[in-house]
């Protein structure tokens, strides 16, 4: 069986969080509740380069907020 995450002939989404994280996706799966669609159907690397070049910092939200009230 394969994964289906790792088929390059499917169609994928790239999905965000409230805390700004980025996921792939399969797109004939639901969207889990608290996730939304950014980018897709495409194909995975598609997908993926979409999720690499928007995806600049790797820290949730909350944390960044709190580092910056810390900082001030």
């Amino acid at each position: 069986m394969t994964n289906p995450f790792e088929s390059e002939r499917a169609e994928f989404l790239a999905v965000v969080n409230n805390e700004g994280q980025y996921s792939l996706w399969p797109s004939f799966a639901d969207v889990p509740q608290g996730w939304e669609i950014t980018f897709g159907p495409a194909a995975r690397q598609g997908c993926l380069d979409f999720i690499a070049s928007n995806w600049t910092d790797m820290r949730p939200k909350s944390l960044i907020s709190s580092m910056e009230q810390s900082d001030a």
